[in-house]
């Protein structure tokens, strides 16, 4: 058994320690380019969103380097993503390429229903090394979140351009090779060091903006133009109210890591505006606006894939968020035809309001918002 699975920001090396400490082979699928693009367009359907396109794109790749079986999460709720992996299996069986499916459905009760499903698939290997394994994808996961968001803070205060990313891409390449625990931790403690090195400008007044939407297009760069490294380089300090680790604990552990998660915090703040679940992470975008207006950040990017339906729910509601709690909001779709000047553009323009705010111009009465 050969095992891909898709790209999703850092998810792969976490997933691939998980994976080999359990002894499967993992055949990763390239990184994603826009030839992963042009496949998951050219053989999805067209009203499918951005996530499933890429999926579909990563699994052709990795079929021609070996793969032969895909593992992927399932959900539950109004969103498409919980069917996703059985159109896409169906979906290369057309084009005759013919994978086994390994879907991992979110547990109900407890941890040990996740722990008992990842025994299966991986020919009943004793208890204890899948919870090693499971232990150990988990803390690379989080070293990678922990080590990103001090990232985002250096980023938009440092002197050299280039010095904070130069970085982040040797502790991602010493997470990697990283086998033992102790290693991670030295991951981890070689980058902190690292970037309490870089010169940095701490009177420069940079703009806060947080990101929320839909956890695929804010997680993985290639699908949001690395809007966070461009928003850094243009010094402005970004952080996202989804982090992979904390919805690892939400979803995959229910909750096992007590205060580990924001997410709880994050959504009790969606009333009055929004009272229910919408799927996704519709509920968590619009109490994401308040919670982060709270945590003093001058504005908020919506990201979200074109058709996604619980962020279209999300994106309706903003504008009263934004109104009511004085914090300018911009909506981002992305899909297949988004161009990145035009992106920029926007994102650039977003900037500017932002640090007219900040500067006390003549904006008191004023509102700012974008879609």
């Amino acid at each position: 058994m050969k095992v891909t699975y898709p790209h999703m920001g850092n998810m792969a090396i976490g997933v691939k320690a998980m994976l080999e400490e359990l002894g499967v082979e993992v055949v990763l699928p390239p990184p994603i380019t826009k030839k992963t693009l042009t496949l998951g367009t050219k053989y999805g359907p067209e009203f499918a969103c951005l996530p499933l396109k890429l999926n579909l794109g990563n699994f052709i790749e990795a079929y021609e380097l070996g793969a032969d079986t895909i593992l992927m999460a399932g959900g539950t709720g109004p969103c498409r993503f919980g069917y996703y992996a059985y159109v896409e299996q169906e979906i290369l069986k057309d084009l005759g390429i013919n994978y086994d499916l390994l879907v991992l459905e979110p547990p109900e009760r407890n941890i040990m229903e996740f722990i008992a499903k990842l025994k299966k698939i991986t020919d009943n290997k004793p208890i204890f090394q899948v919870i090693r394994a499971v232990k150990k994808g988990f803390l690379k996961i989080k070293a990678a979140d922990e080590i990103e968001k001090k990232v985002a803070f250096f980023r938009a205060r440092e002197i050299t351009k280039g010095a904070t990313d130069r970085v982040w891409q040797e502790f991602l390449q010493n997470l990697n090779r990283a086998r033992e625990e102790k290693e991670i931790e030295e991951a981890v403690n070689q980058a902190v060091v690292a970037l309490a090195r870089i010169p940095m400008d701490l009177a420069r007044k940079v703009l806060k903006i947080g990101v929320v939407g839909e956890i695929f297009t804010l997680l993985e760069p290639f699908t949001n133009f690395n809007i966070e490294r461009y928003l850094g380089n243009l010094g402005v300090e970004v952080q996202r109210t989804i982090y992979l680790s904390e919805w690892v604990n939400d979803h995959l552990f229910l909750g096992l890591f007590k205060n580990y998660s924001r997410h709880k915090e994050i959504v009790k703040e969606a009333p009055p505006f929004l009272c229910h679940f919408v799927g996704g992470h519709g509920q968590e975008t619009v109490g994401g606006v308040k919670y982060l207006k709270k945590q003093g950040f001058d504005g908020v990017i919506q990201l979200l894939p074109f058709t996604c339906m619980p962020e279209i729910v999300a994106q309706a509601v903003l504008p009263a968020v934004s109104e009511v709690e004085d914090i300018p909001v911009l909506s981002l779709v992305v899909d297949e035809h988004t161009g990145e000047a035009g992106l920029i553009t926007r994102l650039e323009a977003f900037c500017d309001l932002l640090s007219f705010r900040q500067k006390g111009g003549n904006h008191e009465k004023r509102r700012i918002s974008g879609n």
